[in-house]
């Protein structure tokens, strides 16, 4: 895999100088050392601008650095997991617009979100470090910016991974359900057990060190890319009948419920499928401090996790809409649409063969999505932001934010509860939340960015004088999602239906809204007091000057 050009030659100026060629020992330089040549800085030399470039930002080296480029890319791309986010919500898309939200949404979608990712990349390279973008606010814009940043992306990480999480459960209660359909159910309390046994299994796979959570992150992107081919194959040659092309691309359908003189609205209720899934790919810039030559492979990985998310997921999708054996069967089976295609469209023993893919994949996102929001939320307390910052900034010796990882995966499982009561409307609504939250927080670091202008000074990749059309369309696009996912999913949900039921109500306002006036309530009451947004270490300044005036640290 290639990497993108840079749109701009000027060096990391985020990088602090190291010793000059021929500088005596203990002397600090004044210009920066000649830029290596790319593929051959030693790892001594790499570990130590890392370290130094962290402790400028304020924070001493506490994480360990395991991860490379691939590995920062692979988190990305799994936590996006075209096998878990476009399969478990396909039905969203199928019921709210029919294939032409499904592949031209997608494109649509992925479009943008490359753009999205461009725009946050920039800024990560500049400042690699676990906070990403609350840090990010709060350098460009100061601490209420952070404050709510914060926040919001704190939700959406908790929201995206909950929602991972219930979605792997209703595959793997399909699968559970094949091998043992006289023991295991597929009502929503059977799926909500496997959804609290997922949790428990991938909160205890982060207890482990980040070296063998890198290693499975790698394992994953090359489960992902080589399970869509499979499935791609066998659902090109199993099935007997095919879906037409125009079937595919240009067929809609309105199972919503609202009027079809609102389709365009119906579509855009459909793109949360897109939207849904190519989210989370922040986890880049989460792990940034466990990444080795972090101001350009943070911001690479970012871009590259989006741009091949785009191209998998939108061979998946055409190859499961082509194999649609009946519209009307798909609509009913709701929730479990895919399963249903590749049931009909094959039969039971190839479907059990890509639900095995699928789930497995599935458990690769959901981890990696528990391993981003922890660092966020580690990151967060370690800046006293959180109540009970104290026990949640604690590190174990394996180097793991071990009371994070636990409090991020007890308040997902807790925020599917509802799905008890409606799953498919508590799993979309849960999705919803993600995405609002994650993009509220992508926006507004970007949007300091724009106003920051030439000011900013950037990392090792950069968009040069592209960004301002970049970065503007990127915050228009997330403006467009996030009041469009606010509204309802349902006209039973809407307020004064005549069929009105709470348990169609999208309850993503009021969970979201209820979040801004908490933490907006308590800045404005109390935080705006002390709270100053990222603390800078007592030990940072002392320790930067050590590694600025070398020798080298050994490791």
């Amino acid at each position: 895999m290639s990497s993108p050009p840079s749109y701009s030659s000027r060096p990391p100026a985020a990088y602090p100088p190291g010793p000059a060629s021929g500088a005596p020992s203990g002397s600090a330089s004044t210009t920066a050392p000649p830029r290596p040549v790319p593929g051959y800085l030693p790892d001594r030399e790499t570990a130590r601008r890392d370290e130094a470039l962290l402790l400028r930002l304020g924070y001493s080296q506490v994480l360990t650095r395991e991860m490379g480029g691939f590995s920062n890319f692979a988190i990305s791309f799994t936590i996006i997991s075209v096998l878990a986010g476009c399969l478990t919500s396909y039905y969203l898309a199928f019921n709210n617009g029919g294939p032409v939200a499904i592949t031209w949404g997608w494109l649509l979608v992925g479009g943008f979100c490359i753009l999205v990712a461009m725009a946050m990349a920039e800024v990560a390279s500049s400042m690699p470090t676990a906070g990403a973008l609350y840090f990010w606010a709060s350098k460009l814009g100061g601490p209420a910016w952070g404050w709510f940043t914060g926040w919001f992306n704190l939700i959406g990480g908790i929201a995206v991974t909950a929602a991972i999480q219930y979605g792997s459960a209703i595959f793997m209660t399909a699968l559970l359900n094949l091998w043992f359909p006289a023991l295991v159910g597929t009502d929503t309390t059977a799926i909500f057990i496997t959804f609290t046994a997922i949790v428990a299994l991938q909160l205890g796979l982060n207890l482990l060190g980040v070296n063998v959570l890198a290693q499975l992150n790698t394992l994953s992107a090359w489960w992902h890319m080589s399970g869509v081919g499979l499935i791609v194959v066998i659902l090109l040659v199993v099935p007997t009948e095919h879906q037409s092309v125009a079937f595919v691309f240009t067929e809609t359908i309105n199972n919503s419920g609202f009027s079809d003189n609102a389709f365009w609205f119906v579509f855009g209720l459909g793109l949360l499928m897109s939207q849904y899934t190519v989210t989370g790919y922040d986890a880049s810039a989460h792990m940034s401090e466990e990444t080795r030559s972090a101001s350009r492979a943070t911001a690479l990985g970012m871009i590259w996790a989006v741009v091949a998310s785009v191209v998998f997921g939108f061979i998946l999708l055409v190859a499961v809409t082509f194999a649609v054996p009946d519209v009307q069967g798909v609509l009913d089976a709701g929730g479990n649409a895919v399963i249903y295609i590749w049931t009909e469209a094959t039969n039971e023993a190839w479907a059990e063969f890509m639900l095995i893919i699928a789930v497995i994949a599935q458990l690769f996102c959901g981890t990696a999505s528990l391993t981003s929001a922890s660092r966020m939320m580690f990151a967060f307390s370690r800046d006293k932001a959180v109540p009970g910052s104290r026990l949640w900034r604690r590190v174990a010796r394996n180097r793991v934010p071990v009371n994070s990882v636990i409090a991020i995966a007890v308040t997902a499982w807790a925020l599917m509860i509802p799905t008890l009561a409606n799953g498919v409307v508590g799993y979309a609504v849960g999705t919803s939340i993600a995405v609002i939250g994650l993009y509220i927080a992508f926006a507004l670091p970007i949007i300091l960015r724009i106003k920051a202008g030439a000011k900013f000074e950037p990392g090792a990749w950069s968009l040069g004088k592209h960004y301002k059309w970049v970065s503007t369309v990127a915050v228009a696009w997330i403006a467009i999602v996030c009041v469009l996912f606010l509204l309802p999913i349902s006209p039973n949900g809407v307020p004064g239906a005549e069929d009105f039921a709470w348990e169609s109500v999208n309850y993503a306002p009021i969970t979201v809204g209820g979040a801004l006036v908490l933490f907006g309530g308590w800045y404005l009451v109390s935080a705006r007091k002390w709270f100053k947004g990222p603390v800078r270490e007592d030990s940072a300044q002392s320790e930067l000057e050590r590694i600025q005036a070398g020798p080298e640290r050994r490791f």
